[in-house]
């Protein structure tokens, strides 16, 4: 889904915001200046992108998430999972261990959360 997909300067720029949040439209423009060297139009723009994808809105000059950071990253690693993957989270962590091994304390963890998920 491109609806969730940010390149690395939008990445940027909402983490910002989710760092930030609420914070008026022209705060933001202060932000972006000193962050990110940004012109207003700029931060504008970016905005606007990505109000229209339906991430943050600016309603009466402040600016909100309308996803939290948590959810949106939850959304793009699932993204990840079904496209690359066709949807098989046990595929993914086979390609991703075969690179890297899992830790002692990360397979407990893991296995804490899936023990979890059987009881719910």
């Amino acid at each position: 889904m491109d609806k969730y997909k940010l390149g690395v300067v939008e990445q940027k720029f909402a983490s910002l915001i989710w760092q930030n949040e609420p914070l008026s439209s022209g705060e933001l423009v202060k932000l972006c200046q000193s962050e990110l060297e940004w012109k207003k139009s700029t931060t504008y723009t970016v905005l606007k992108k990505l109000c229209e994808k339906g991430i943050f809105k600016n309603e009466g000059g402040t600016v909100t998430s309308l996803i939290p950071e948590d959810e949106f990253f939850a959304l793009q690693s699932k993204n990840f999972v079904d496209e690359t993957f066709e949807g098989s989270l046990p595929a993914f962590i086979a390609a991703f261990t075969k690179k890297q091994a899992l830790s002692e304390k990360e397979i407990a963890e893991i296995r804490a959360m899936i023990d979890s998920y059987g009881e719910g």
